[in-house]
């Protein structure tokens, strides 16, 4: 008996795994965005905290940076998902349900990876503000500029001008730390790989299937990036 090939393996026909294999790189994209999201909040947060000259603020944004960079990520994952469902089973209890309460894997997937990844965005936003010239800050108290307005119009785009290179390299982290999250059961591009190389016996061909899918997302991520980089960018001055 003839063995299906790659192509008929991943394709979109009738017994092709082509379309669950692009759902389950959808998934990838939307946890992603998920966690990027919640850590771009948090890093901005803790940014504030380390910049803020309150030392209560700024040794806490260093206790959370130096924790979450010093655990591994899919123990972070593990934590949040056992420890997110004892905390919901607990909660119910309160309110007389007997039964367990199990945290979606989706949502403790996203927020271990957020909360990973706003050490990472913490550090990305404090050197992008460091960057900003003090001068253009002290031009805009000179005029008058509210701080409210100082921060929406001068901080705020200069700090994500200098911020977007360091962003891209902390979205493509958060990508590949998405396949982790299949330890909850959610069925990202990796799980679906890896059941359809179990169902078919053909492992070879949905892993180069996922890596390709992967480097595909990556490809236009940095094409985005750079987008935003030129955009953001405009009218600047190259020494």
């Amino acid at each position: 008996m003839q063995q299906p090939g790659f192509f008929e393996l991943m394709s979109f026909g009738e017994g092709g795994w082509g379309p669950v294999m692009v759902m389950g790189a959808l998934v990838t994209v939307i946890l992603a965005i998920c966690g990027f999201t919640i850590g771009a909040v948090f890093g901005a947060f803790a940014a504030w905290a380390k910049i803020a000259g309150n030392r209560t603020l700024r040794v806490t944004a260093d206790v959370y940076t130096t924790v979450l960079r010093g655990i591994p990520d899919l123990l972070v994952i593990y934590l949040f998902y056992f420890g997110g469902s004892a905390f919901l089973t607990w909660v119910g209890r309160l309110f007389g349900s007997d039964g367990f309460i199990g945290l979606p894997g989706f949502a403790a997937g996203a927020l271990a990876i957020g909360i990973t990844s706003g050490a990472q965005h913490t550090e990305v936003f404090r050197g992008a503000y460091r960057a900003v010239a003090a001068g253009e800050i002290e031009a805009a108290i000179a005029t008058g500029m509210p701080r409210t307005m100082r921060f929406r119009r001068i901080i705020a785009p200069l700090v994500l001008r200098h911020a977007l290179p360091g962003l891209g390299n902390v979205w493509q982290i958060v990508l590949k730390e998405s396949a982790l999250v299949s330890v909850t059961g959610v069925v990202e591009l990796l799980r679906q790989a890896q059941v359809g190389a179990g169902s078919t016996r053909h492992p070879f061909e949905f892993y180069l299937a996922a890596a390709m899918l992967y480097l595909v997302i990556t490809s236009i991520s940095s094409a985005t990036f750079r987008s935003a980089e030129t955009y953001f960018n405009r009218g600047v001055r190259r020494g």
